[in-house]
């Protein structure tokens, strides 16, 4: 899987923000198919595991969300 890569697109949260539990995080593209990913829990952004573009196995940690 490739986290999905446009050159113009606005990150969806950024380190330090608050997310809620279902909120969209990021999109990731798997076998031409682009999935939705969204935070499983309420709490602060605090780090984005992965960089953009970069190649992820399924299951992977993709972000830490925090108090």
């Amino acid at each position: 899987s490739e986290m999905c890569k446009e050159t113009d697109a606005k990150p969806f949260v950024s380190v330090g923000e608050r997310v809620t539990k279902g909120q969209k995080l990021c999109i990731i593209e798997a076998m031409k198919v682009m999935n939705e990913i969204t935070s499983p829990c309420d709490g602060i952004l605090k780090e984005i595991l992965v960089k953009e573009g970069q190649m992820v196995e399924f299951g992977a940690k993709l972000f830490a969300i925090g108090e």
